[in-house]
C-alpha cells in the first residue's frame, strides 16, 4: 500500500465575506462556512487517494469567533489520518485582517470522507504517515475521534473502542 506524507493533502481554500454570505447581525453564517469546509475538506481527501469522495461526516466545527462582513477566511484542510476507505480532514480556519494582513484563527473542523468507486462503493485508499509533531498528535486522536463516531453511529459497541478506554484506564 502506498504511503503518503501529510502536506501532500494539505489545501487552502481563502474566501472573502460578502453581503450574501451573512446573517443580519452581519456576521458569516454558519451554513456559508460548512459548505466552504466541505469542499476545502474534499480536495484534501481527493489529493490524498485521487478518488472521488464524498462526505461521510462532520465531526466537529467549532464556531469560537465570529466572522464579520468584509473579512477575509482562509481555510488550512489536512488529512490528518486515513484507514481503510475512510480519510479524516482536519482544518484550521483563520480570518485575515484585511489592514494588517495578520491571520487569527477563529474557527476549526473535523470532516470524514470516504473514497468510491465509479458504481459509489468504497475502496482502499493509502495510508497516511504523519512527519511533525502536529500531525503525529491529530493522527492519534484521529482513531479516538473515529471509535467515538462509530459508537455514537451505532456501528461499535463501546467495549471495542480500545483507544477511548485507554483515556480511563
Amino acid at each position: 500500500m502506498k504511503h503518503v506524507n501529510p502536506k501532500a493533502t494539505y489545501t487552502i481554500s481563502t474566501h472573502l465575506v460578502l453581503p450574501e454570505n451573512t446573517n443580519t447581525l452581519g456576521n458569516l453564517m454558519g451554513g456559508q462556512l460548512l459548505n466552504w469546509l466541505d469542499i476545502a475538506s474534499a480536495i484534501s481527501a481527493h489529493r490524498l487517494c485521487k478518488r472521488v469522495v464524498v462526505t461521510a461526516a462532520v465531526n466537529n466545527v467549532s464556531f469560537q469567533h465570529p466572522i464579520k462582513l468584509g473579512d477575509i477566511v482562509i481555510i488550512e484542510a489536512k488529512v490528518s489520518r486515513s484507514f481503510s476507505s475512510s480519510m479524516e480532514v482536519f482544518m484550521d480556519i483563520f480570518v485575515e485582517h484585511h489592514t494588517t494582513g495578520e491571520k487569527i484563527k477563529c474557527n476549526e473542523a473535523i470532516y470524514t470522507f470516504v473514497a468510491v468507486d465509479q458504481l459509489g462503493s468504497p475502496i482502499n485508499v493509502p495510508e497516511l504517515v504523519p512527519d511533525t509533531d502536529e500531525e503525529k498528535e491529530r493522527f492519534e486522536g484521529a482513531l479516538r475521534r473515529r471509535q467515538l463516531r462509530l459508537i455514537l453511529a451505532g456501528r461499535m459497541k463501546p467495549s471495542e473502542a480500545t483507544e477511548l478506554k485507554a483515556l480511563f484506564q
